[in-house]
């Protein structure tokens, strides 16, 4: 009799790993079960990852690579930059009927404005 204790994790494999016991069960003469068994797997995870191999959700990990690099002993000066012409400033626009726009700044003050609009009511 077998006593188990504790919480048994499942194994996590390494594609590289599955893609090759995927290989080792997909050769001529090879028995699925016994692949399965000698690595451990059940027989439902081996056809799962035989079926991603086979639909490219599968593939090996990419191999990091170095580039070759070369410093600059000096480098030119940045071109100066054109500073932004500054943003215009918000305005209020009033259309009358007759079809006169009154723009009014964003600063102007509430008493300024009464007087405008005292103006055009008459």
């Amino acid at each position: 009799m077998e006593i188990i204790s504790g919480v048994e994790r499942r194994r996590q494999w390494r594609v590289a790993d599955k893609l090759r016991i995927v290989a080792e069960a997909e050769r001529p003469g090879a028995c699925f079960v016994e692949v399965a068994r000698r690595h451990e797997v059940s027989r439902s995870v081996l056809w799962a990852w035989r079926k991603q191999a086979r639909q490219g959700v599968l593939v090996a990990e990419p191999v990091p690579m170095f580039m070759p690099v070369q410093v600059a002993e000096d480098l030119p000066a940045p071109a100066p930059r054109a500073e932004a012409a500054p943003a215009a400033s918000p305005r209020i626009e009033i259309a009358l009927p007759d079809g006169t726009v009154i723009r009014v700044d964003e600063g102007i003050s509430a008493a300024a404005l009464r007087r405008v609009m005292a103006a055009l009511r008459g």
